[in-house]
Order: structure tokens, then sequence, then C-alpha cells
């Protein structure tokens, strides 16, 4: 039967997955859906049901060195010209414009290749190799969160998702950072073979099916958006010492910034990204985050120190920017 994206392989039928290897990829961009798809054959064989025939392929096939310098075999990808193909995983490269320099013969096949394979995806910084091959014009995107900027401005036609772990826009998937594409893989087991079987191999794996918030809680809040900040160091060293104060309005923080409020407010949005009250809660999120990581003091204490006021209020903020509460944080992350 030939391969087609309309074609729906059935729960009786082995899927082929190819997993594209190329010089100064990420390791566990790649092993990671390994893992996944190697543990859901496993529980797939356990009930007497086909599951993934996996390949590791690449360009000439051989030899290809990782970033990690970690050498894996491959098989050239001319040996799977007339293989229905199910899925495709492309991982990313911590030097990815490099990649893209030289991988012109790759993203032509990966252009070629998703035409006839039901879905293809893409790990971490890989969102880049499929937005070249033309495959994410006009679709939502994720990728690592320190990558979303570049992300943008060389392909503007993509609408990324800066939080999410991993986005579905059929017939494409793309996932976060790294470890990001386990999630993603999960996910595309779960559309495969139900919810039951997903479970199955994220408690094998040890993992979440589906890890709760999404990857702000990973990333830096406190990251410039901009080069030009230096204006407001000095405020920014008395707010971090201040953090607990309840009267950091924007009168207040203009006064120590020896401007009026208004012109302070314009001027700060212009040069940081943001309005002085949200820097003021970004602050107080990371304070808390640093507490609720390092220290032993109940939720509530943080709360009060962090200049949130109560427990409650620092749960929402905690919602609205990370999609977990500081319990849950303090869980995940404490030492």
């Amino acid at each position: 039967m030939p391969s087609t994206p309309g074609f729906l392989p059935t729960s009786r039928q082995l899927r082929t997955v190819l997993f594209v290897a190329f010089p100064d990829m990420g390791l566990l961009d790649l092993t990671g859906p390994q893992t996944v798809f190697w543990a859901a054959s496993k529980a797939l064989a356990e009930r007497g049901q086909p599951g993934y025939v996996r390949h590791t392929v690449s360009m000439e096939g051989g030899l290809v060195q990782t970033a990690e310098g970690v050498v894996l075999q491959t098989s050239p990808l001319a040996a799977f010209r007339d293989v229905p193909v199910d899925t495709l995983v492309v991982p990313g490269s911590p030097d990815i414009e490099q990649v893209l320099a030289r991988s012109g013969r790759l993203i032509e096949w990966l252009r070629k290749q998703a035409e006839a394979t039901r879905r293809t995806a893409s790990v971490c910084s890989g969102t880049f190799l499929l937005a070249q091959a033309g495959l994410l014009h006009g679709k939502r995107a994720a990728t690592h969160w320190a990558m979303g900027d570049r992300l943008r401005e060389r392909f503007p036609t993509l609408t990324l998702d800066r939080d999410a772990i991993f986005v579905r826009e059929d017939p494409v998937w793309t996932s976060a950072g790294v470890s990001a594409g386990i999630d993603l893989s999960l996910a595309l087991v779960e559309a495969d073979h139900g919810h039951d079987l997903a479970m199955t191999v994220a408690r094998e794996l040890v993992v979440f099916l589906k890890r709760p918030g999404g990857q702000s809680q990973f990333s830096e809040l406190l990251q410039s958006q901009t080069q030009d900040h230096a204006d407001f160091d000095e405020l920014h060293l008395w707010l971090a010492d201040n953090l607990g104060r309840d009267d950091l309005t924007v009168e207040a923080l203009a006064r120590k910034a020896r401007m009026s409020p208004r012109n302070f407010a314009r001027v700060y949005k212009q040069k940081t990204g943001r309005t002085p009250a949200k820097a003021v809660e970004v602050m107080r999120l990371e304070r808390a985050r640093g507490l609720l990581e390092d220290s032993k003091r109940n939720v509530d204490q943080v709360a009060r120190m962090c200049g949130f006021g109560s427990e409650e209020r620092m749960r929402v903020t905690f919602q609205r920017n990370l999609s977990v509460s500081p319990s849950d944080y303090r869980k995940r992350f404490s030492t």
C-alpha cells in the first residue's frame, strides 16, 4: 500500500519510523524519541500487536557524530526510497545555523519525503529544518525557548508558541527543547494506540505522559528582551533588594529612576520590552522560584517575603506565567 498523507495504518500494521541523523545533531533529541517508540513496540508486542519498525538514517548512511561526540551507525536514506514511511523524526542541533547552511540536500529530501509520509515531527531546533523545507508555512510551531526569537526572525510566516512543550499541526508536529522530544513521542504513540498504551510507556520510562505546565517554567524569565537595558541596572538592583515592599508602584519606581511617572513608563517599556508592573511581577516570581527550590519556608512565607501579599495571589501569578502552582513547582524542582 503506498504511503500517502491520507494513508492511516490500522492497529494491525507495522509502522515504519525514520529517525533522521546528521552531523552535530543533539543526541537526546534523537535517542529520547527512539526510546519511546522502542518501549511502545515492546508493550505492543506483549499485547500481541505490531509496533514500530525503527531506523536511524542519514544522507549517505554510515557513522554520524552527534554534538556530544557520540557516534551513531545509520542507514542511507536511499535504502528507504520505496518503503512506506509512517513517521519522520528530525532532531535539532545546538549549532542549527551551521547545520542549515550545509544541509541543502537533506532539507530538499525532507520537503519531498514529507509529501509521502503520514506525519513529520521535529525536536528542539529541528523546527528550523522543517521550516527551511517549507513545512511550517502558516502553521503554529514550537522550539527551544532560547531559540524562539531566531525562529521568528528567520521564518516570519509561522506562528511561534513560546510556551508549548509540543505543537500538533497535522501532518507536522514540533516540540520544545531536547527532553520535550519524549513528550512529543508519547503524544504520537497516544494518537496511534490510545491513552492506556501511552501511559504504560510513560510509567516504564518514569516520565509524565503530559507534564504539567509549559516550557516557561524552565526558561529564564528575567532574560532581557532587548540589548538596551543597562539604563535601569541601578533600579533593578534596588528592586531586587526591596521586592517584599507593597508600594512598588509606577510612581515609586519613577521616583527612584528620577523620572516623571509617564515618561518612566514609556521609556521603561521601550527599553526592556515589558511594563514596570510586569517587571516587578517577573522579579517577584523569579525570587519565589528560587526560595521554593532552595529553602524550607512554607508557600505562604515565600509569598509574603516576595511581596505577593498572599499565597493565593502568588498561586495566580504562577499559573498565569508558568501554568503550574507553587506547590507543584516545589515538588518538581526543590533541591
